[in-house]
């Protein structure tokens, strides 16, 4: 037990909570809670004002951060240390992007160039003409690649890229409806090139290549993977495999060969100027003490809610069609990194740990979701996330709206408003963060992502616990395996629904 963190934690539990009204008495408070940082990809700004974060509560969080060790474990990340404890290993996501330990560093940029040359060579005609490329992955191997494509290629691309994860079939059908076999690549990205889903569906673009007139479908083939000896026995030729190391976790990929895809669709410049933007808050990150420091300011203002506040779930709105998936993204980096039950020590959490993570795209959301977030009985903090310049040409009354519902939002939670009539009353007081870039483009996207990543590890500094394993993914696949095996006897309601389905 660490008394300095219990001590911390009681500190701001007994903490005074003021109204978000109360706090904008302060002329300064927007000064005070929001920040721009100028990035390669441009200005972002980050602000924290209608949240209910005072000075009082960001100098606990001070302490509390000080208390658990925060700039040790940063410094233990960003050095390459063992710090996913549970699984011996380190997190090494940031020397794919040139800070870190130097070793893994010169080893990232090696394996980069490594994909620069394959890239290179495909868009020159290598393997021929190529108009299209099916990648297959699932979790932190498609996401990634899902949500930069679907930011980045809104005006066209030199490969269209189509990315399959699931391993129902249709998923895979649609992929290929999409695209002439004669002119496609496959990539199969699995860090363990053992992964279930994303290998039967491998086996099955393969079989669709062959069975349209592709004379050597594994040539066909470009493996992402941290087992590159598996790739080849698979079949892939070495020549078409990219490894990355072991050291980055699947949901921190992104940055490694599992960038393939973005690469490949918009130009090796693109992907450097993504691995860029990255860096740039790895900077800041590795660099500013305190509530200076805007992934641990993000921290404090989740604590805030989650622990202090009881609030079960945090709600991501992008307010921008580019960054759609960016709610789905950020779903699994923060519920996979933080959804624990023990300490990295082993011992039991003694409260919450990360809330449920959701969202969608303003202004689709505000008619489907916004009620409860106005007039339900449950408090949900929100991040909005909006681009000042738009994504299209027509027009700008598209995006003047866009922007002015996104502002409003916030500050009609924030404002409530009082009514003779109960069903039209606003309570107010509800807050929200919000994310303003000047424009999307790969850098913007990199350092968005790249902020988020560090945000999920100093809340799990806070908390205590170890956000670089998984294995509550794991049980289930397990079950599933033995299923297939057969042989098991389950439950009968689970016996029941395998007979039903004609499986057992």
């Amino acid at each position: 037990m660490n008394e300095a963190v219990d001590t911390a934690w009681q500190a701001l539990a007994d903490s005074p909570c003021r109204t978000l009204a109360d706090l904008f008495a302060d002329p300064r408070r927007v000064e005070r809670l929001a920040t721009t940082l100028d990035l390669p990809g441009g200005p972002i700004r980050f602000d924290w004002s209608k949240t209910h974060l005072d000075e009082n509560l960001i100098a606990g969080f001070e302490r509390l951060a000080q208390a658990a060790g925060f700039a040790e474990r940063r410094a233990a990340l960003l050095a390459g240390e063992k710090v996913n404890v549970t699984e011996g290993r380190a997190a090494e996501h940031t020397a794919q992007r040139g800070i870190g330990r130097d070793t893994s560093v010169e080893e990232a940029s090696a394996l980069h160039q490594r994909m620069r040359g394959l890239v290179e060579a495909i868009r020159e005609g290598a393997l021929g003409e190529v108009r299209h490329l099916i990648h297959i992955g699932i979790g932190g191997s498609a996401l990634g690649p899902a949500l930069a494509i679907d930011a980045l290629t809104r005006d066209g691309a030199d490969v269209a890229v189509h990315v399959v994860s699931n391993i129902d079939g249709c998923a895979l059908e649609q992929a290929f409806a999409a695209c002439d076999p004669a002119t496609t690549l496959i990539a199969v990205a699995s860090k363990t090139f053992t992964t279930i889903e994303t290998m039967t569906n491998a086996a099955s673009a393969l079989a669709w290549l062959g069975d349209n007139g592709v004379e050597d479908p594994y040539g066909r083939v470009v493996a992402l993977t941290a087992a590159p000896e598996k790739a080849v026995e698979w079949g892939v030729d070495e020549t078409r495999v990219l490894p990355f190391q072991e050291s980055v976790g699947g949901r921190y990929s992104l940055w490694s060969s599992i960038g393939f895809p973005i690469a490949l669709a918009l130009g090796w410049d693109e992907f450097a100027a993504f691995l860029d933007g990255a860096a740039a808050i790895d900077r800041h990150f590795a660099e500013t003490e305190g509530a200076a420091n805007l992934p641990l300011r993000a921290a404090f203002a989740d604590q805030y809610y989650t622990r202090l506040g009881g609030c079960q779930t945090r709600a991501v709105f992008a307010y921008d069609e580019r960054l759609a998936l960016f709610p789905d993204y950020l779903q699994q980096l923060e519920m996979e990194s933080n959804g624990k039950a023990v300490k990295a020590d082993g011992t039991p959490v003694d409260g919450p740990t990360a809330p449920v993570t959701w969202g969608g795209v303003g202004t689709d959301a505000q008619h489907a979701v916004f009620q409860l977030l106005h007039q339900g009985t449950v408090l949900i903090p929100v991040d909005f996330i909006a681009s000042i310049q738009p994504g299209h040409g027509l027009d700008p009354a598209h995006h003047r709206i866009l922007l002015s519902n996104c502002f409003a939002q916030g500050a009609a939670l924030m404002a409530g408003k009082a009514s003779d009539d109960p069903a039209r009353t606003y309570s107010g007081d509800r807050p929200s963060t919000t994310i303003l870039v000047d424009d999307i483009n790969a850098a913007t996207l990199g350092a968005l992502i790249a902020f988020h990543e560090h945000r999920t590890f100093a809340n799990a500094v806070l908390l205590g616990i170890n956000p670089f394993d998984q294995f509550g993914v794991e049980l289930g696949k397990q079950i599933a395996n033995q299923i297939e095996a057969g042989g098991t006897t389950f439950d009968p309601s689970t016996e029941a629904l395998l007979k039903l389905a004609g499986i057992a």
